[in-house]
């Protein structure tokens, strides 16, 4: 569904917000909150823009809220038309990740080229804002994963390219966003043509390199060869509500 051209098209007057449900306890009472007290992977609402009144009823995800894509579609345009945006979106910020290795392992998961600002702290901010109209520039927005990192633990699960200079990674991820190989890195200064066209061949060359996953068959593959990411939270959902990961059969957590 969010991959639909009409969908792309509708949600591109919201801000869309998706909560790391695995990376804290606070993340996860988010989730739980608009669930009525239970946790599932995904959570889904549409907000006013003071981020606290709800403006749909929520659910696990759009298609039990609104149905269908045509359904989703409709929603959100009615919804847009009643809020005129008077922002600059040149002046929005850089997506963040609260790890590398998370941000890594959800662009592998979106099949997405990682854009990896690293800098250290006291330029990290300058580094941010000059990004910004180059994150939401019309010919990429929405093609790539970004992360700002301030120390060099990020290079860790990268297999070459990485010497933890600062600057601009273009990244490949691994097929189980464990790892990663850099695909080219650009000076902090260099000119914004330059890194959007950078930023361009990369999109194209993984592309055109990357087989389209399939859920069911990416997961049998991954379980086959213990493929595993540690997050700070346990992996399952509490359905019941009552607090504690839910178990299957025979007491193995999900």
């Amino acid at each position: 569904m969010f991959s639909n051209s009409e969908v792309i098209e509708a949600s591109r007057k919201f801000v869309c917000v998706r909560i790391e449900s695995y990376e804290s306890k606070e993340n996860q009472e988010i989730v739980r909150s608009y669930l009525n007290g239970r946790f599932e992977n995904t959570a889904f609402c549409v907000l006013a823009p003071d981020g606290k009144t709800r403006l749909s009823r929520s659910s696990r995800g759009p298609s039990q809220v609104f149905r269908d894509i045509d359904g989703l579609v409709s929603n959100l345009e009615s919804i847009a038309s009643e809020y005129k945006a008077n922002g600059d979106v040149s002046k929005a910020s850089v997506p963040d990740f609260n790890s590398f290795k998370l941000a890594l392992n959800v662009a592998s998961a979106d099949q997405r080229v990682l854009v990896l600002i690293t800098a250290p702290e006291d330029q990290l901010k300058t580094a941010e804002k000059r990004m910004r109209t180059l994150a939401w520039h019309p010919k990429v927005q929405g093609k790539f994963q970004f992360d700002l990192e301030s120390d060099a633990s990020w290079k860790e699960p990268l297999s070459q390219g990485a010497d933890a200079k600062a600057g601009i990674y273009l990244i490949k991820p691994g097929t189980f966003g464990l790892e990663g190989t850099v695909l080219e890195r650009l000076d902090l200064e260099a000119p914004s043509k330059a890194i959007l066209e950078a930023m361009a061949k990369a999109n194209t060359a993984y592309a055109k390199t990357t087989e389209k996953k399939v859920y069911s068959t990416h997961l049998q593959e991954g379980r086959s060869k213990s493929k595993r990411i540690e997050m700070a939270m346990p992996f399952g959902e509490d359905r019941d509500g009552d607090g504690e990961i839910d178990l299957r059969g025979g007491g193995r957590r999900l």
